[in-house]
Formats: C-alpha cells, sequence, structure tokens
C-alpha cells in the first residue's frame, strides 16, 4: 500500500477504494452467473457422486496393496495432482509417478523403475486427443497389459469427458474404468473434479476437508463487501499494480518446498485465462522460498521495477532443530528450529523489499493440509474470474495453444 511503500510505488487508499466499488457489482455477476449454470468448476466441490467414486477407487488401491499411481497427464491435469503430490505423498503412501512429459530418457527411466504388477494407472485427458498424455499412455497401457493380461482394465482409470471422445471410447473398449470431468470444466480449472479429488484420496488425504475448505472459502469470496472477500482483495492488488504501477511481472513465492508446484499451477492458470491481449494482462513467474532468494532478489532488489510478489507461507511447521553443536560463528542459529529459519529468510525478503519500494502481499495459511489446500486453489480460481472482469478478458478458453496442437499434429501426421 502507498502507506508503506509510498503513494507513487504503491496504491493508495483512495485508488484501492475505487476499484473495490467496481469489484463489487463484479463479484455479484459472479453470484448470478454461477445460478444461471456458469463457472461450472465452482460447483464442483459438491457433487458428491464424483468424491464417492474417488473414494471407491481409492478403496480398491488400497485393497490391492498398490505402491506405484502411474499419473499420466499434462497441464492442468498434471499441475494439479503434482501439487497434490507434494503436500501429501510420504514413506506411508504410494509413489505417485507423474509423467508429464514425453522426453524418451525420463519416460524410459520410469519405465525401468515402476512395478506394474503392482501399480494403478490413471491417464487423463478431457478430450481424449492430446498428443502428450496419449502416447504415454499407451505405451503404458502396454506394459499393464503384459503384468496382468486380461485383467489389465481393472488397474487403469480413465478421467475424461463424459460423453464423447477418443480416451472414452478406448476405456469401454477395454473395460477401463472412468470417471468424468463435467464436460464445462477445462483443464486448469479442474482440481475440484477427480483430477484433484483422487489423487488427494490415493495418496490418503483428506478429500471431505479438501471440499470443505473450498465450499468455507466459497462463502467469503461470495461476499459482496469487497474488503471482507479475499480474492477481491488479491484481485484488485494485481490489478492496480499492473495497470497503474506498470508491475506488469506478477511473482508467485510459497516459502515452503511442498507448494512449489502451487505456484507453477497459478503460473498456468493466470498465463492460459489472461494471456489474451497485447495490451494489459498479468505476466506470472513462478518461484520459491529461500531458493530464489539467492539467484533473482538482486534482480528484484535492484532490477526494473516490473514485478510484485505473492508470498504464501505456513504458520504451523514441521519440528526439526539445528544440532546445538555448531561452528561458533554460528552460534546464533544453534539448536533453533528450522522452520524458524524459515520464516527469518521470508521476513528478511518481504523486509527488504519493502525498504526498497517494491510492492508485496503474504497469504499465510494456518496449517499445510487437505482444508487449507482446497482455500488455497479456490481462492486463486475465483481471484481469475474477477480478474476477467476487471480486465474485460474472458478466462475461459486457450485459442493460442490449439494453434500450437493443430500444427504439431500436421508435423506428425506428415501434412506440414
Amino acid at each position: 500500500m502507498g502507506k508503506a511503500i509510498t503513494p507513487n510505488k504503491g496504491i493508495p487508499e483512495q485508488e484501492f477504494s475505487a476499484i473495490l466499488t467496481s469489484l463489487r457489482r463484479y463479484i455479484d455477476d459472479f453470484v448470478k452467473e454461477r445460478k444461471k449454470g456458469e463457472h461450472e468448476w465452482a460447483l464442483d466441490p459438491s457433487n458428491e457422486d464424483t468424491i464417492a467414486k474417488v473414494k471407491e477407487i481409492a478403496a480398491f488401491a488400497s485393497e490391492q496393496k498398490i505402491k506405484n499411481i502411474v499419473w499420466v497427464g499434462i497441464g492442468g491435469s498434471g499441475l494439479g495432482p503434482k501439487v497434490i503430490r507434494e503436500v501429501f505423498e510420504s514413506p506411508d503412501t504410494p509413489e505417485f509417478v507423474l509423467l508429464d512429459t514425453i522426453d524418451p530418457y525420463m519416460l524410459k527411466m520410469y519405465d525401468e523403475i515402476v512395478d506394474w504388477k503392482s501399480a494403478l494407472l490413471v491417464v487423463v485427458s478431457k478430450s481424449g486427443g492430446t498428443l502428450e498424455p496419449m502416447s504415454v499412455f499407451f505405451h503404458c497401457w502396454q506394459r499393464l497389459k503384459e503384468a496382468h493380461g486380461a485383467k489389465a482394465g481393472d488397474f487403469a482409470v480413465g478421467i475424461t469427458d463424459p460423453k464423447a471422445g477418443n480416451l472414452r471410447s478406448f476405456c469401454l473398449e477395454n473395460g477401463i474404468r472412468m470417471v468424468a470431468i463435467p464436460s464445462g470444466v477445462g483443464g486448469r480449472y479442474s482440481v475440484f473434479t477427480p483430477v484433484g479429488l483422487l489423487p488427494v484420496a490415493l495418496l490418503g488425504g483428506d478429500v471431505d476437508q479438501f471440499v470443505q475448505g473450498a465450499k468455507d472459502l466459497d462463502e467469503s469470496c461470495s461476499n459482496n463487501i469487497p474488503d471482507e472477500n479475499p480474492a477481491a482483495m488479491l484481485a484488485a492488488a494485481q490489478f492496480l499494480l499492473d495497470t497503474k504501477r506498470d508491475c506488469k511481472v506478477r511473482v508467485i513465492m510459497p516459502y515452503s518446498q511442498r507448494l512449489e508446484s502451487l505456484a507453477r499451477w497459478n503460473q498456468q492458470l493466470i498465463a492460459e485465462s489472461l494471456g489474451k491481449v497485447e495490451t494489459n494482462n498479468p505476466i506470472p513467474l513462478a518461484a520459491i522460498g529461500t531458493q530464489d532468494q539467492h539467484s533473482l532478489l538482486q534482480q528484484w532488489m535492484a532490477g526494473p521495477r516490473k514485478q510484485w510478489h505473492i508470498f504464501i507461507r505456513e504458520i504451523e511447521k514441521e519440528s526439526f532443530t539445528v544440532p546445538t553443536e555448531v561452528d561458533g560463528s554460528f552460534s546464533y542459529i544453534a539448536g533453533k528450529e528450522f522452520g524458524d529459519l524459515l520464516d527469518a529468510c521470508y521476513k528478511g525478503t518481504a523486509g527488504a523489499l519493502t525498504q526498497a519500494k517494491r510492492p508485496h502481499v503474504t497469504i499465510a495459511v494456518e496449517r499445510l493440509d487437505a482444508y487449507h489446500l482446497g482455500q488455497l486453489f479456490f481462492l486463486f480460481l475465483t481471484e481469475v474470474v474477477l480478474l476477467g472482469k476487471l480486465y474485460r478478458i474472458d478466462p475461459y478458453g486457450q485459442p493460442a495453444v490449439e494453434i500450437g496442437k493443430k500444427l504439431t499434429k500436421g508435423i506428425l501426421s506428415g501434412e506440414e
């Protein structure tokens, strides 16, 4: 805010109040549009049928003593599950192998690591026609058939469109269980469909708490008093810093290693939803603390004033301490919690940016569990819808991406 870093570098109260007035109307529009059936993703946390189905699949995996979950998906079908893997995977859960690449070296390495006799194969493609996941899936399906023969379909799950598509047809022909992505929900908005719910369930997370976090935050994000609505407040800061202070680059930087992929998920959400005009729209950049203090902070502190920061931090952390016996020059950290060291690094970075009159905000969560992760996802999804209204950009669809897909198919078909 302007009070902290001067009005010409930050946002004065008058400008902030003015944009919140506009947002009141946009919040009302968002709520009315949902009643008409728009923004279908926002209904997903209340889909009891889907929640029951993912729990059923997780129970089957447990009964079969599944050791490897092989997840095939790309874009939103891979990034959302990757966040969930980083939060919930542990020595007590199955190993979650995410295949979101067609790099032959990586595919061959994982092919040799996976025990296909104790693997559950999950493929995600809403259209069933995306080159990367489908090509990888066909390889994995071959391995699964070698391991299980005619029963291979029992150990595979297809997440796809409920009515049409090549993957749906393949699953029906081969006895593969399917769960649906609602037709009106795009990949980057799909984290409360089976794309996100199934990884939570398979990795022992609390699916009910995950969706409850979303529902509770939905209530806050439907509040038409903007300064009581976290998505509206975040959208207001984003829009003003971009359009009024020329801070084009939005750096999302968790101070939690388990949220590294949340930054990349948000990067995709912003880029594909709003990167559609050549004038004003945010340029997202994923970063992670503390690592990027040592790679990018110099640029952020002394380079062109083109970026602002969103920090995310956990309040409660795992207890793990530095030994009491350390070199004398490091006596100031002896016996301290690593969580306290992490907090000190966050506060140092945030304080340094404030001193340099560089804008930043912080989102703090009590603890990183299913409930609060559901809240974080819903916060950013609602924010991007409100940003679409502020920027006057349709946040759905990604027409420019489809051009590249068509050209790639033409090249491989010998048409180019």
